[in-house]
């Protein structure tokens, strides 16, 4: 096969070429994990190394646009093969013949569009254990190819990656490249601000910066977790920004060789897939941002969190690239200490709904079969088919439909793939501005007009579609009524508006995105919606609603859409109805127990706990029959439940309850004295005398019966589950005490001897 890429010019000082004459050897024998340390030169020689050894294509992901980008800039310029090496990301792609970087989510779309990969011999994938969703399902979507092509291999790569777990995972060899590092040394800068990421920490990041860089005239890096902390830092200490949502030519800027001395400000982007040349000093704020699944509120969204220390190990390696270098760590050296060891996997806390059509497009429903790096959350995979079957994309089962197809193959979230599917072309703009992360009042944003046209192509043509309706269409559980000073959503999530949208006193929202804040959650970006689209987009629905109140049925007609009450109308339940109703509403704690049907319920709850099966929870039992006579019309308080407790007693067990659970102890004083289950033991009260003779408490079930010792007058003396115990010692002071008050009773000095 004739070589393309000339590996020593494209190799030169970069410290994996030392090692990656083993790859071709390698490859032939199967997959490989290339386990290398930031800045040996993994990501620009493995690529070019692995297509000189395939006949066709090498594809390679980063989990970056912006990294994507300047790995295809840097390959193609060091190789000299312009047209061999190409790049493709979401609205940006220019062809290679041989390399193409690309992110995990295009690769995604193309593998659900064409499952062999046809004319790829290989796929590489970058900075694995960041462990993003879409790299996880990537990974295994390709392991899985590989296992049924022999032409295909798969390539794992990472600084910090387990080489053992992943090479057992996709069946590979390692590839192991030495650390090259300076040496990096560590000073601690803490600040009070750093929990909340306030203002003044962030002003104490810039200062940190500016200061390092006129005291060691280098050029400084500094982490933070996101892109408005980004630009607030870059314009305290004039230094250049670098995050996702910057244009081409401004991330190029921050990435540009440099004669000068100069500030880059970051988010995780620089961590381990960019180089930004020429750092020799990393002010740290030691955060991250990451997505997290609030299932409770039925919404997610990114939230700020301390970075683990694997995260920060590795952002302070990258002052040692180029020579020795220093960190400032804007935190204590015992906050590093508490930080968790290692990242956790998104598929673990991120919202799925992408991942779970995808799984679902894949042929795997909720990944089952695939091999993953991690299982996804059970809850979050439930609460993702919520959303997909509330759009049509999937079954009960969790098998994708045709309409789900058709949104899977979009390179959109399929809430918006949904909406543009049943709109068409109309909704097109409005669907590019939900598509990049809008804030705000939604009807004062314009959308990108290359990614409009490109969506205009993928649907059906149609007229104009307002954004609220667009919004409302495709997040139908978002739409909110005004309740009070907060919003009431259709998925009964209560939301708060702020007070500079702009969309104050607006009845009715289509939400695009809400978030947590604290204990709350707030709107962040929507638009005004008529109460009649809300009705149409999410269906009214009327049921009768039946409620206990002062021991009467109430009925109550309401029209609903999803949580939102619209209306309520009293009405006139049928029995049957109200049963049913109540079913969910009345347990047995509202009934009043007659004193059979309370010593009953706590010798069965007593029997539960002790033994358990076949002994029911008394709590739990049926009251079909209670239920029907309540509402036939008989008062609450009127019903017996004593019935309901016999019927739900085991066969033939019941036949052992007093054996098991006896209602009396007989004592050596001839006494049959009730045992009392009130408090989960079995207890008796009865007078000291009672229990003259008695060497040891009996044991019920496992559990010696207390007794609460009273004095011939019936007053409180002792409480014990010990009797022998007791009338060893602290008897004979009660003894003492009691034979002058009370002189005609026994009070033998052996109590335990019955001829006393």
């Amino acid at each position: 096969m004739t070589s393309i890429f000339n590996l020593t010019t494209i190799g030169r000082g970069l410290p994996v070429a030392g090692v990656i004459d083993q790859l071709p050897d390698l490859l032939r024998s199967g997959n490989v994990v290339v386990e290398a340390p930031p800045g040996t030169g993994k990501t620009t020689l493995v690529p070019p190394a692995v297509a000189n050894e395939v006949p066709g294509k090498v594809i390679v992901t980063a989990p970056r646009r912006v990294a994507v980008r300047a790995a295809a800039r840097r390959l193609s310029h060091l190789s000299g093969e312009p047209a061999a090496v190409g790049y493709a990301v979401r609205g940006d792609t220019r062809p290679g013949s041989k390399v193409e970087f690309v992110t995990p989510g295009v690769l995604l779309r193309r593998l659900l569009n064409d499952p062999e990969l046809a004319g790829v011999s290989a796929v590489i994938i970058d900075e694995v254990h960041e462990r993003q969703v879409d790299t996880d399902l990537v990974l295994a979507m390709c392991a899985e190819i590989a296992q049924l092509r022999d032409d295909f291999r798969l390539l794992a790569m990472s600084a910090t990656v387990d080489a053992a777990f992943f090479a057992e995972l996709i069946d590979a060899s390692v590839l192991s490249t030495p650390a090259v590092t300076h040496p990096v040394d560590v000073t601690y800068s803490p600040h009070p601000g750093r929990a909340e990421c306030s203002r003044e920490f962030l002003d104490h990041l810039a200062n940190l910066a500016a200061q390092a860089r006129q005291r060691y005239d280098e050029s400084v890096l500094v982490f933070v977790p996101g892109a408005r902390e980004v630009e607030h830092v870059a314009a305290a200490c004039a230094g250049l920004p670098l995050h996702g949502q910057l244009s081409n030519t401004e991330q190029d800027a921050a990435l540009a060789p440099s004669q000068h001395p100069r500030i880059v400000v970051s988010t995780s982007l620089a961590e381990s897939s960019l180089t930004v040349p020429g750092v020799r000093t990393v002010v740290d704020s030691g955060l991250s941002r990451v997505p997290r699944r609030d299932s409770a509120r039925g919404m997610s969204g990114l939230v700020t969190l301390s970075a683990a220390r694997s995260t920060v190990d590795q952002r302070a390696g990258r002052a040692g690239r180029e020579g020795p270098g220093r960190v400032i760590r804007a935190y204590s050296e015992a906050d590093y200490r508490r930080l968790q060891p290692h990242i956790t996997p998104e598929i673990a806390t991120a919202d799925l709904t992408d991942a779970c059509l995808q799984l679902a497009a894949w042929g795997t429903p909720r990944g089952e079969g695939l091999p993953l790096p991690s299982a996804p959350a059970p809850s979050a995979i439930a609460d993702a088919e919520t959303t997909l079957m509330r759009i049509g994309a999937v079954d009960a089962d969790g098998h994708i439909t045709e309409h789900g197809r058709r949104i899977a193959s979009l390179p959109l979230p399929p809430q918006l793939g949904h909406a543009l599917e049943k709109l068409g072309s109309g909704a097109a703009g409005a669907i590019a501005v939900l598509a990049d992360s809008p804030r705000g009042d939604l009807t004062r944003l314009r959308p990108d007009n290359q990614q409009k046209k490109r969506l205009e192509r993928l649907a059906a043509a149609s007229t104009s579609v307002d954004i609220a309706r667009v919004t409302a269409t495709a997040y139908p559980g978002q739409i909110a009524k005004l309740s009070g000073e907060d919003y009431l959503l259709a998925s009964g999530t209560r939301a708060r508006l702020p007070g500079d949208m702009g969309l104050n006193g607006a009845s009715w929202l289509a939400i695009a995105e809400a978030s947590r804040t604290g204990q709350h959650a707030t709107i962040r970006a929507a638009a005004r919606l008529t109460q009649e689209d809300a009705e149409e987009i999410l269906g009214v629905t009327e049921q009768v609603q039946a409620t206990l109140d002062a021991g009467k049925i109430r009925g109550r007609r309401i029209r609903r859409l999803g949580a939102i009450e619209l209306s309520s109308t009293p009405v006139q339940v049928d029995p049957a109805h109200a049963a049913e109703a109540l079913r969910g509403q009345v347990t047995l704690e509202d009934f009043t127990l007659g004193e059979k049907a309370r010593q009953l319920f706590e010798r069965l709850r007593f029997l539960h706990t002790t033994v358990g099966s076949p002994w029911p929870d008394p709590a739990t039992i049926d009251l079909s029959v209670e239920l029907d006579a309540l509402a036939r019309g008989k008062a609450l308080s009127a019903i017996d439940v004593y019935p309901a407790l016999q019927r739900a007693l085991p066969w033939p067990e019941a036949a052992h309850l007093d054996a098991l659970a006896p209602t009396h102890l007989d004592l050596p004083s001839g006494r049959r004295a009730r045992i009392s289950y009130e408090t989960g033991r079995p207890v008796v009260s009865t007078k000291l005398q009672d229990c003259f003779g008695l060497t040891a408490s009996p044991v019920i079930g496992d559990r010696p019966v207390q007794f609460h010792l009273l004095s011939p007058a019936g007053r409180p003396l002792a409480v014990t589950d010990d009797l022998a115990s007791f009338f060893a010692g602290p008897y004979q002071g009660v003894r003492k005490d009691m034979r002058g008050r009370y002189p005609k009773h026994s009070w033998p000095e052996d109590p335990l001897a019955l001829e006393n």
